[in-house]
């Protein structure tokens, strides 16, 4: 299942080139067009789902396990020995801007926490 008006499934279908680092059956990761740290790829499921609040059930639960295993996947092909930070924005007030599922695979440098 795609949406026609949502870019990162139109990157899927590749109609919008992306620079692709990993694929499965089931998920993408690509580089962001707009890095926030060294190393920033979004690995999105290839199904469409608005956002993590909609990946309920089985189905949505394997989407979050293959995007969250080719995250891993794609941090050691890249070298991030040194450790790698995920993030998941969902809904307005958590920052999401594009409504497609995907992970924010961040690393490169020491994170900070708090994040800022």
């Amino acid at each position: 299942m795609t949406n026609p008006d949502c870019i990162f499934c139109r990157i899927v279908a590749g109609e919008i080139p992306a620079q692709i680092v990993g694929r499965t059956e089931h998920a993408l990761a690509f580089r962001d067009l707009t890095p926030q740290a060294p190393t920033h790829v979004l690995v999105i499921p290839t199904r469409h789902y608005a956002s993590a609040a909609e990946a309920t059930g089985d189905d949505g639960a394997a989407a979050m396990g293959e995007v969250m295993r080719l995250g891993v996947q794609v941090a050691e092909e890249l070298g991030l020995d040194g450790g790698y930070r995920f993030v998941v924005n969902t809904g307005p007030d958590g920052g999401q801007s594009v409504h497609h599922l995907h992970l924010h695979l961040l690393g490169g440098r020491r994170m900070k926490w708090p994040p800022g």
